[in-house]
């Protein structure tokens, strides 16, 4: 029953209400936030937001964290120089997000600042300001890379700003 649920629920799942939150302007703030913060550290912060996911996925019982790290490596986040590449992924059919930091930055940063990143951004989510979420996430993403990974010079984008809608 459960999986017929969710199935439905991404079957129905459309594009335009995500394109709704995620309009021309939102995700030109976004691009904006993340573009501001890479000046300031060597890390690299990705922002993609899916639907829904295909029934196959769904029959397989792919979850939000699965795609996520899916998408981590099909986007090459995980292919830094310095391994501190940070997905923020949103699966809008599931209402539900994950942050995916690669090994260095995760190992320095700490899964609980990961945990405490979720929880702040977790609150605006839910209350549906995605943009103001996104954006708190990417502050608290560039916090920690500027500590950990402060650039003495101006570093090479290794990866695109841009948000990416699926």
């Amino acid at each position: 029953m459960e999986y017929f649920l969710r199935l439905l629920k991404h079957l129905f799942a459309s594009n335009s209400k995500t394109k709704k939150y995620f309009h021309a302007e939102a995700l030109k703030h976004i691009e904006q936030a993340i573009a501001t913060s890479e000046m300031t550290h060597s890390g690299q912060i990705r922002f993609i937001v899916e639907t829904s996911l295909s029934p196959m996925a769904l029959y397989n019982g792919q979850s939000a964290r699965d795609r996520a790290i899916e998408i981590f490596s099909l986007f090459q986040v995980w292919d830094t120089a310095d391994n501190n590449g940070v997905l923020i992924y949103l699966l809008m059919a599931d209402h539900d997000f994950e942050i995916i930091a690669d090994r260095n930055i995760h190992a320095k940063a700490g899964q609980d600042y990961w945990v405490k990143v979720c929880k702040e951004m977790e609150i605006l989510l839910k209350s549906q300001q995605f943009e103001q979420g996104v954006i708190l996430g990417i502050e608290r993403i560039h916090e920690v890379l500027r500590q950990y990974y402060p650039a003495e010079i101006i570093t090479p984008n290794e990866l695109p700003d841009q948000p990416i809608i699926i």
